[in-house]
């Protein structure tokens, strides 16, 4: 048996993995990435079997934000020409729910630019939010920045069923790509978000001129807030942003990037998100060996592939889509 499925069996026993031995994960000579891989599989496989879950995301709200990421283009500091739009109407987030629905996709995420909603925003999606859960009975995921309590009681008693906040990189790197809030303000925002009921999801940007250490620190941090979901992107670096032109990325480290998850959350939904398919590569389908999940279609500014692509993709796996109605079976199962 080799190291990592050593290493996958001492995780599914109960083991922590050492900084040691994550940063032996990062470190994996290239020519060992399938048996990396083959033991991500082994700790994916028993929480998920072959199971794919489907994401979709409405951008909701673009641009106009006041904050200073370096990696958005949607932020005060962009020079980026991208569209930007105030909150659109309940039509728009009902028609984009239809087409969620359509394509058998079980998780819907409304997603809004700016530093965090206001009352009346956070009425508008909790107003769609009550007719989709009874039109289409989609899993409900909200992104609206930096929320407080009271906002989140509203999201979750109209029905939201996850709320999305990144912590996006380790405390140690938090200054280098925004000064215009805090580490610990994402934190206390994924902290509301469980506190309230909905299901914590917060993930990362790799690729930010961050350290290896810096990467296992994050998968630690989101271990220790607990999080269901794990969204891990790869930056795409968007001209016109501070970080235009950082390509630090390759496929096979981001390989071992989504395998560190993996074997640091045994158990948690890891999903491949923005900028896969300019980092991955040719190798997306093997990403899919530690991950469990993925977004289809577009992103918030970038394009992804088509949707029938990812479909294809999954099926020359051998995987299976959790259907809409598994995942109405699941959420019953665990409210």
């Amino acid at each position: 048996m080799n190291q990592w499925m050593e290493l996958a069996d001492r995780v599914l026993g109960g083991a922590e993995v050492t900084n040691e031995e994550a940063l032996s994960i990062l470190n994996c000579p290239d020519e060992d990435i399938l048996l990396l891989m083959h033991g991500a599989f082994h700790i994916r496989k028993r929480f998920y079997g072959k199971k794919v879950k489907l994401n979709m995301i409405m951008n909701a709200k673009s641009g106009l934000c006041p904050e200073n990421c370096g990696y958005c283009s949607q932020s005060a500091i962009s020079k980026a020409p991208i569209e930007s739009y105030r909150m659109v109407n309940k039509e728009t987030l009902l028609e984009g729910a239809k087409r969620a629905h359509d394509l058998n996709i079980g998780t819907y995420c409304i997603v809004a630019s700016g530093r965090g909603p206001s009352n009346r925003e956070v009425d508008q999606v909790a107003e769609a939010v009550q007719e989709i859960k009874d039109t289409y009975g989609l899993k409900v995921c909200a992104c609206l920045g930096l929320l407080k309590p009271e906002q989140a009681k509203r999201l979750k008693e109209a029905g939201v069923d996850r709320y999305n906040h990144n912590v996006n990189t380790s405390q140690r790197n938090h200054s280098n790509i925004t000064t215009s809030h805090t580490y610990e303000d994402r934190v206390n925002t994924v902290e509301i978000a469980k506190t309230s009921g909905m299901s914590p999801c917060s993930g990362a940007i790799i690729g930010m001129k961050e350290t290896k250490q810096d990467v296992i620190d994050i998968a630690q941090s989101l271990k220790a807030l607990d999080a269901d979901s794990i969204p891990v992107n790869f930056l795409h670096a968007i001209d016109g942003t501070p970080l235009e032109g950082v390509n630090e990325l390759n496929p096979l480290y981001c390989l071992k990037v989504l395998a560190l998850f993996r074997y640091i959350n045994p158990s948690k939904e890891i999903r491949i998100s923005g900028g896969r398919e300019v980092n991955l590569r040719s190798l997306q389908p093997l990403g899919l060996y530690a991950a469990n999940s993925i977004f289809v279609g577009d992103y918030l500014t970038t394009s992804g592939q088509e949707e029938t692509e990812d479909h294809k993709m999954l099926s020359d796996l051998g995987f299976e889509v959790e259907s809409v109605e598994e995942m109405k079976a699941s959420l019953s199962a665990n409210s």
